[in-house]
């Protein structure tokens, strides 16, 4: 069984209600897309576009989410306040949630057992530093991050892994193909390990990392890759809509 193809635009810290026009846009000219659409917005802009794209192919994600599902977390928001406003997918260990907020693996592991706990997809983001990679230590990096994040009952139906190199994420700098088809080769590897072959086959994997309209194609076409989670390309349909193309051609 293969992996089902996805294309998830993450929007970041960017958005407002006026942006809105893009989705109409995109729902237009993929009314019915050859892969699965997820656009990650805001949390401010969740209720309102998972009500736009109700009767779309168009499905709307959150960002990150708490591991509790309610409690004194001030500024916080947890998986069943994402689920109870129309998200069906999460972002969780982003490079930047664990850099910026200093997010560990059993941390973000327990975002996931929430996400799931809420009937949400977790999108697991795990991938190396620059240093890192320089050192040579990439695959184990990968390996250590899926062991530590990814908790146990992982399945495809409620799990989406995406490799992000953190050295080529916003910067214009897309990892080389052969690169990218390492890394995804040992993350299939490490998947089979743990949850045997029919499981592992099955979970799609993203690439994460300066993905645009002019490098899809070719990074769709690098074995084990699934998707992409894209960022500052998702934020224009147009941009967004030659990915999802490139996508369903693959």
């Amino acid at each position: 069984m293969s992996a089902p193809k996805f294309a998830i635009g993450n929007w970041k810290m960017n958005g407002l209600r006026a942006d809105q026009r893009e989705i109409d846009a995109l729902i237009a000219a993929h009314p019915d897309p050859g892969c699965g659409v997820v656009i990650c917005p805001p949390a401010t802009l969740i209720a309102d576009l998972a009500r736009q794209s109700v009767d779309s192919k168009l499905s709307i994600g959150g960002q990150d989410c708490h591991a509790d599902a309610i409690g004194a977390h001030t500024g916080d928001t947890s998986a069943e306040m994402l689920a109870d406003v129309g998200a069906a997918y999460v972002i969780l260990g982003h490079s930047e949630r664990r850099t910026n907020h200093r997010e560990t693996d059993a941390e973000i592991a327990a975002k996931v057992t929430a996400a799931w706990r809420a009937d949400l997809v977790a999108v697991l983001c795990v991938g190396e530093t620059e240093a890192e990679r320089d050192a040579g230590a990439t695959l184990s990096v990968l390996s250590q991050q899926i062991a530590g994040s990814l908790p146990a009952g992982a399945n495809p139906a409620r799990t989406i892994i995406a490799y992000e190199p953190v050295w080529a994420i916003g910067t214009g700098r897309v990892a080389e193909t052969a690169q990218i088809a390492e890394a995804h080769k040992a993350l299939r590897d490490d998947l089979t390990k743990s949850l045997g072959a029919a499981a592992a086959s099955a979970i799609p994997i993203l690439y994460g990392g300066s993905v645009k309209p002019a490098n899809a194609a070719e990074i769709f076409a690098v074995p084990n890759v699934d998707g992409a989670l894209v960022g500052g390309a998702s934020l224009k349909a147009a941009d967004f809509g030659a990915i999802i193309a490139a996508l369903e051609g693959a």
